[in-house]
């Protein structure tokens, strides 16, 4: 164990293998940790859309949502922890009425949809949560006509999400850094992009060193040759 340590302690190549697996076990172990903590499959999502967004001074996407990063709505773009909930749970009292995560109830293998609760009925011992996006219709907080639930304009239900259907709620919002996915998703040239970044590190970090280890120096092609003479003579 020590020698193996010895020579990952003279080895630059090694020393940066090791940093990079480091992090890669870091962040697969977080990821099972909040899987874990959250109980649930998938803790982390990206807003994909401007529904759950109060637009200030007409802007709501892009950059500018990075100016009021601590808002109780959502902006495109931003990163969203998702915590499993009992249903009986969530918190239905409109305006600061729980953000949930649920499964569309007319096409379940779609994207999930991330919008709040507005009112919440009892039907036959099932919980059904009529939902909205905070920017869609009247805006968030002013209360919106039942005209304007996602169960008249989304799906044909008319009584909400069931409650079978709810993945989980909101706890964090974290801003920006979802615009990498939604970038790599939208250009179909992004992946190739960081593909190529990433065999570039590789090349310059590993590649190249060991090229340069093979070509011996001038200093040691001299001594060599110097060694060779005075052995012939």
């Amino acid at each position: 164990m020590s020698s193996i340590l010895a020579k990952i302690k003279k080895s630059d190549n090694l020393k940066s293998a090791v940093a990079i697996a480091l992090v890669v076990a870091l962040v697969l172990g977080f990821f099972i940790g909040l899987r874990i903590a959250l109980n649930t499959d998938v803790p982390v999502r990206v807003v994909e859309s401007g529904s759950m967004c109060v637009p200030y001074d007409g802007a709501c996407e892009g950059w500018l949502s990075a100016d009021h990063p601590f808002d109780q709505t959502l902006h495109k773009g931003d990163i969203i922890i998702i915590q499993a909930i009992n249903p009986q749970d969530l918190n239905a009292n409109y305006p600061y009425s729980d953000i949930i995560v649920y499964q569309n109830p007319t096409n379940p293998t779609a994207t999930p949809i991330v919008h709040r609760i507005v009112a919440v009925e009892n039907i036959d011992g099932i919980l059904y949560f009529q939902t909205k996006g905070d920017g869609n219709g009247q805006k968030w907080p002013a209360t919106p006509s039942p005209q304007e639930y996602d169960s008249n304009t989304l799906w044909t239900t008319k009584q909400g999400v069931p409650e079978n259907l709810v993945i989980g709620k909101v706890v964090m919002r974290i801003p920006w850094f979802g615009w990498v996915t939604l970038f790599l998703r939208s250009n179909p040239w992004g992946l190739p992009i960081i593909i190529s970044l990433i065999v570039l590190l590789i090349v310059v970090e590993f590649v190249i060193p060991i090229i340069r280890k093979k070509k011996p120096q001038p200093a040691e092609t001299e001594k060599t040759q110097a060694e060779l003479s005075q052995n012939l003579t």
